[in-house]
């Protein structure tokens, strides 16, 4: 599968390495060197977004951590995938990327075939969810096309993660997933993060439903995980 990815990367040569690895694998590779290059260029809505965003950590004027929680916070690029490729390799570093919402963390120096693997990995796990069909179930309608929940007339703002766990809840109605499945199916079988973290994103998948009175239709099953109900309690 070939994407258009653009490369966030201030050492030049490691720049250079990752476009040479990633035109070599078929893809169109794009290269800047600072966060607000990039936000530059992602803000222009005349041009196609990529398909992908692999930055580094350390990067002049703001950092690439920084970077993805201003692309996740808001805007046309909100639900891009994004790899971090960075020198840091420390357990931390890789739970705060994760956990400000980067999709994957390679660690430098990395082996070329892992990281096409990862890149590809990523691409089948992101890109199929534009072509679903629109969702409608118990007075809620999810369009994966276009990242929109409405219910009725109501329109309901979802984060990137909300957005995917709501889908993979309404795809399997009733059917009761454990906190480790939901991890694999909505995180990556790849990230290794603490199950809490489905609590957090649950809660907040919740409080954005409770508008319009749709937050009991993602139920807690004591000791096993969370479901959707079609019929709320």
């Amino acid at each position: 599968m070939s994407a258009y990815l653009l490369v966030v990367e201030a050492d030049s040569s490691a720049q250079e390495l990752l476009r040479f690895h990633l035109a070599r694998a078929g893809h169109r590779v794009s290269c800047v060197a600072d966060a607000e290059t990039a936000l530059a260029v992602l803000a222009v809505v005349a041009v196609p977004l990529p398909d992908m965003v692999l930055l580094e950590w350390d990067l002049p004027g703001q950092s690439g951590l920084s970077l993805i929680r201003r692309l996740r916070a808001h805007g046309r690029a909100r639900d891009l995938p994004i790899i971090m490729v960075s020198a840091r390799d420390s357990e931390h570093d890789t739970v705060l990327a994760l956990e400000a919402g980067a999709d994957d963390f390679i660690s430098k120096p990395f082996g070329e075939r892992e990281m096409l693997a990862r890149i590809q990995a990523l691409l089948r796990r992101c890109l199929p969810q534009a072509a679903c069909d629109t969702l409608q179930l118990a007075g809620l309608r999810l369009d994966p096309s276009t990242h929109r929940v409405t219910a009725g007339a109501r329109q309901i703002a979802l984060g990137r993660i909300e957005f995917r766990l709501l889908n993979f809840l309404m795809l399997h109605p009733q059917r009761v997933h454990s906190r480790a499945q939901l991890l694999d199916q909505v995180w990556g079988c790849d990230v290794f993060l603490d199950e809490r973290t489905v609590d957090t994103h649950v809660g907040r998948l919740r409080n954005a439903l409770q508008p319009s009175g749709h937050q009991e239709h993602i139920e807690t099953v004591r000791g096993s995980g969370y479901r959707f109900v079609g019929h709320a309690a």
